[in-house]
């Protein structure tokens, strides 16, 4: 199976400062393939279905049909969950709080260390995590505000089968600790200011 890396650098961490939401999201297809333009009108539906605007912290997505999701440069779908509304919108949720955290460059440090505490030795490399230590721990707090967000939009019990779902595909050792430890992670998020996404805040 695909492996969803989403891929968040230091780079990408040092894009401080509060950005202006964008109001719509324009969405362009990779190859124009058949699968793409279905994933297009998915994702179509879904923003028409349920007030994301709060969500938006990019204003382009791409579908490619060959691309791992991620959210740097550009937000990047791919077309794998074409039967799945609920997987496609959480997917499309965690790349936009990648973009979340750019904003909050400083929050997402001091909640690293803190993160470094509780979880002092961390796995790397598919399926558990990402390729390095450092985005395994942003990706403990993006996971913990996706699953936060989706249960506001599709409500807990069916975001919990998402994330369950998630924790036998990719991150494996990531999606297990948010279930296993979700109150801590975010314990953490609230000490650190990263609550942005439940609160309506942009920054």
């Amino acid at each position: 199976m695909l492996l969803l890396a989403c891929a968040l650098t230091s780079t990408s961490l040092s894009l401080a400062g509060t950005v202006k939401p964008p109001v719509a999201i324009t969405i362009t297809l990779a190859h124009g393939t058949a699968s793409e333009v279905q994933t297009k009108s998915q994702l179509e539906r879904l923003l028409a279905s349920y007030d994301l605007r709060r969500w938006y912290y990019t204003s382009h997505v791409i579908i490619d049909e060959q691309a791992i999701p991620h959210s740097h440069p550009t937000l990047t779908l791919h077309t794998r969950h074409l039967k799945d509304d609920d997987l496609l919108l959480a997917t499309f949720l965690h790349e936009e709080l990648h973009w979340y955290l750019t904003q909050n460059p400083a929050g997402v440090e001091s909640a690293i260390s803190d993160l470094k505490v509780l979880f002092p030795t961390i796995p790397t490399g598919y399926p558990e995590g990402s390729d390095d230590a450092q985005g395994n721990y942003v990706h403990l707090i993006v996971t913990w505000l996706e699953f936060r967000t989706t249960a506001q939009v599709i409500g807990e019990l069916r975001a919990s089968q998402v994330i369950a779902f998630w924790a036998t595909d990719h991150y494996t050792w990531i999606y297990g600790n948010l279930i296993a430890r979700g109150r801590e992670i975010g314990r953490v998020l609230r000490q650190r200011g990263l609550l942005g996404p439940l609160t309506g805040t942009q920054g």
